[in-house]
């Protein structure tokens, strides 16, 4: 830069780009060109532009396709997939990155490492590997989780987050892999098998964040896959983002969209826990209500029958009936009695009325000869005759001077 009138000014980020930019489009080549390769890593945004990479053995280039460009498209691109692209290439001033503007997309074919995998996934298929009968059924309230992947990836950070929040009882274990690359298969295939080995894990979550087709290529191996059948922990498959499918995917127990999914599915949510918990202390104490209410109506029923029952209530039953039967009995000795006073009554007063001293009172007398006995006529008795005469308050004796005989009444 030199100094005085002719020195240069800085130039802005933007005039860079902007000025790449016009080169790129003042180049023939570049305005219009066929690419052809693999795509890789694509995205169908719900705006509809499409962007993925195309790629072959050796490179690789980003590009996107707008909505109204690929509405024309007579197939659904995917991942693996072979193709040509009609296209530009030019800037995008924003974040200085080049890419394809495609224009029009036709279809070569499968590329070799999607071709791998359909092959690989038919085969393991055909052989029951993807079946749900042979999947085990997750714990729901496991004590320790075991987790593989890369110990530095946003993968073990959002499991970490998720695990703490829904369920903060569960431990966690940790076995650092790789998740990409040669070794990769290798790495995972010895973590989940130490794991596995461990008695204290009760389910396994493998996977990795999200990547192009070939960067999750390690999940597509075969041994890998063969590895986790044969585990007896239950697994989950937590690899890349919910649009990507892995071998891994297909042979888990369970598959989760994403490794934030696999969290989630891994352990229960503890409000929810704390929910039914209270939902089923309310049950049982409404269920032991119901049931002591329930056996109080069968033990008063009981002691109903016991009542009736009881040797006590016959007792009582008895000296009822036998208290009824005094009262007849007095009842009865009452009128009995009754009945003897009042003939004793009568015998009393006849008695009294054969009194011989009845009379007596009455200022008669009793006559009686000299041997005791009554004079009841004035037969047999001669003047000069002795009597006795017996008054209310003595005797005396007598001699008859004269009998008179009553004179009778002729008529």
């Amino acid at each position: 830069m030199k100094e005085g009138n002719d020195r240069m000014r800085p130039l802005m980020v933007s005039e860079v780009n902007g000025y790449i930019k016009k080169l790129f489009a003042g180049d023939i080549l570049l305005t219009y060109l066929q690419i052809e390769g693999e795509i890789s890593n694509f995205t169908h945004h719900y705006s509809g532009h499409m962007y993925f990479s195309l790629k072959d053995d050796k490179s690789r280039i980003k590009c996107v396709m707008f909505k109204n460009d690929n509405e024309a498209i007579d197939f659904k691109p995917k991942d693996g997939m072979r193709v040509v692209i009609s296209g530009q290439v030019s800037v995008y001033e924003k974040d200085g990155s080049y890419q394809v503007y495609a224009r029009k997309m036709g279809k070569q074919g499968l590329g070799d490492l999607y071709r791998a995998f359909e092959e690989l996934k038919k085969k393991l298929a055909e052989e029951g590997l993807f079946d749900q009968e042979r999947k085990v059924p997750l714990p729901r309230i496991p004590k320790k989780i075991g987790v593989v992947t890369s110990s530095t990836g946003a993968a073990i950070r959002d499991i970490t987050s998720i695990l703490k929040r829904r369920y903060p009882a569960v431990n966690m274990l940790l076995y650092p892999a790789l998740v990409q690359g040669d070794g990769a298969p290798k790495d995972i295939i010895k973590a989940l098998k130490y794991l596995d080995a461990r008695e204290d894990i009760d389910v396994i979550i493998v996977g990795r964040g999200g990547g192009s087709f070939e960067e999750l290529g390690a999940f597509n191996d075969e041994a890998l896959a063969r590895c986790i059948v044969d585990l007896d922990t239950p697994v989950i498959s937590a690899v890349g983002h919910e649009t990507d499918f892995t071998i891994a995917d297909f042979v888990a127990d369970v598959r989760a969209a994403t490794p934030s999914a696999a969290a989630e599915l891994s352990v229960p949510d503890r409000k929810t826990l704390l929910d039914e918990v209270s939902s089923i202390g309310s049950s049982v104490l409404g269920e032991m209500g119901r049931k002591i209410s329930r056996e109080d109506d069968k033990l008063d029923g009981l002691m109903k029958r016991l009542s009736y029952s009881s040797p006590y209530r016959s007792l009582s039953d008895k000296q009822m009936e036998l208290d009824g039967i005094f009262r007849q009995l007095e009842h009865s000795m009452f009128r009995s009695f009754s009945g003897y006073r009042e003939r004793l009554a009568g015998y009393d007063a006849r008695l009294k009325l054969s009194d011989p001293g009845l009379p007596l009172e009455k200022g008669y007398g009793i006559v009686t000869d000299p041997d005791g006995r009554i004079i009841r006529s004035i037969e047999g008795i001669r003047p000069k005759d002795v009597i006795s005469v017996r008054l209310k308050d003595g005797s005396l004796k007598a001699r008859v001077e004269e009998v008179f005989e009553e004179a009778k009444d002729e008529n």
